[in-house]
């Protein structure tokens, strides 16, 4: 469900086929189950989006997919997909308060090419940023924030 204000990320395609992600704020909503109506990021007037398509903003929502399973075996590549998360969310709007490590990572013994990049802070929570394999995609990578607890729980119930 989203109200008046809320920040969102939308997910669609391009003019030129490849997938494009925008972020906006929602201006209004046609009824609860939507479409809604987006002002977006440097433009004058509202788009109108299917909820489906939306979501909320969010450290955890930040994720990339890139090409290219090789970017987890080099320490400086690891390094770059920390700078392009951090880019990332800068775009999205969101305060990362702190970073606590330089990308290079540390790996996750147990999980192979898991890799933990750095811990962050935003809005007074914690977070991981961790690199992995996307198992859905062969040959891509994905980079995501986990709230710190979420990791704590995993590795003492794993």
């Amino acid at each position: 469900m989203f109200s008046f204000g809320d920040r969102v990320r939308w997910n669609t395609t391009g003019d030129d086929g490849w997938p494009l992600i925008r972020y906006g704020f929602v201006r209004s909503m046609a009824s609860p189950e939507g479409p809604a109506i987006v002002m977006l990021d440097g433009e004058l007037g509202g788009e109108v989006i299917d909820v489906d398509q939306l979501a909320h903003v969010s450290v955890t929502a930040i994720e990339l997919r890139l090409d290219g399973d090789d970017l987890l075996g080099d320490p400086d590549l690891r390094r770059g997909l920390m700078a392009l998360w951090r880019a990332e969310a800068e775009s999205a709007g969101l305060d990362v308060d702190t970073v606590n490590g330089d990308g290079s990572g540390q790996p996750d013994g147990d999980a192979g090419d898991v890799w933990w990049l750095a811990a962050i802070a935003s809005g007074g929570e914690r977070y991981t940023l961790k690199a992995m394999p996307d198992t859905a995609r062969p040959g891509t990578v994905w980079v995501g924030a986990v709230r710190f607890d979420d990791v704590a729980n995993d590795r003492r119930t794993g």
